[in-house]
């Protein structure tokens, strides 16, 4: 095939297992408002997550990502949906999705749109999204950033964005890792594994912002901003106008219609795709 690198067709490795996510633990979790909830690493490394901010209103660093946002948000990973509902209350379509049942019913249930998927499975728009969202360490998906970014590529549109959170060092860690109950178990002193039955370790990654770069660039991806807010860690990337994948088809010139049909019918008016 002739052209140059950001002409030629990506292949998509095979998705991974995300079903952990729908395990005991973080259902739990979401449905009480608040943790302890630990990822732990196979070395018995403990990695906090924030489930009680996940579970409150968009805070002023969540803003200042979704003030960079443009035309049609697709939310990878919405957890309980606090972004995607702050998304629709401003006018933008926009749509979260979760591998978590519970997710999905809490961010329905505070009024944000969403839909219990993988983003590996197929979802509505693909190819036609002006805006991903990969926040509260959403990168490390499936534990294979350019696995991540060839599937986000898929989703946007033509020079569409990337927002993405990174961890706030440089690293650049693939691990497995078990969701587990923070709740001390009194017979070993530390963390509970209260994940229940068909728990299992999964793949995650940990990526900082120079790491992401480094994945990303060689795909075609163009760094349009980078800031920290609250002690966050974003970047905004932009989508390249050239690269195509794979599990782009005929169906993705129908992707307006689709979206029109599934997402909220406010838009933001400045949109370069409000017309979807």
């Amino acid at each position: 095939m002739s052209g140059t690198a950001a002409d030629h067709v990506v292949r998509r490795p095979a998705p991974p297992d995300l079903t952990p996510w729908s395990a005991d633990p973080y259902a739990n979790a979401l449905r009480n408002g608040h943790g302890p909830l630990f990822l732990r690493r196979t070395d018995g490394w403990l990695l906090p997550l924030d489930v009680e901010r996940w579970c409150a209103g968009a805070d002023g660093a969540d803003l200042s990502a979704l003030r960079r946002c443009e035309g049609p948000v697709l939310d990878i990973g919405c957890g309980p949906g606090r972004l995607v509902t702050e998304l629709a209350g401003r006018g933008h379509r926009a749509l979260g999705i979760d591998v978590s049942e519970a997710a999905v019913a809490h961010t329905l249930r505070i009024g944000g749109p969403a839909l219990r998927r993988s983003v590996f499975d197929p979802l509505p728009g693909e190819g036609r999204w002006g805006s991903v969202l990969l926040i509260d360490g959403n990168v490390g998906i499936g534990g294979d950033p350019h696995a991540l970014l060839m599937r986000t590529a898929e989703l946007l549109a033509p020079g569409g964005l990337l927002i993405a959170e990174t961890a706030p060092l440089d690293i650049d860690e693939r691990v497995r890792v078990r969701l587990v109950d923070g709740h001390l178990a009194p017979e070993s002193g530390g963390a509970a594994d209260r994940s229940g039955p068909g728990d299992t370790d999964f793949p995650w990654a940990r990526i900082g912002a120079l790491a992401l770069l480094r994945y990303a660039q060689p795909q075609g991806w163009q760094l349009c901003d980078q800031w920290t807010a609250d002690g966050r860690t974003f970047l905004a990337l932009r989508r390249s106008r050239r690269v195509r994948t794979v599990s782009q088809s005929a169906d993705t010139a129908n992707s307006a219609a689709v979206i029109s049909s599934q997402l909220p019918r406010k838009t933001s008016t400045d949109s370069p795709l409000a017309a979807l």
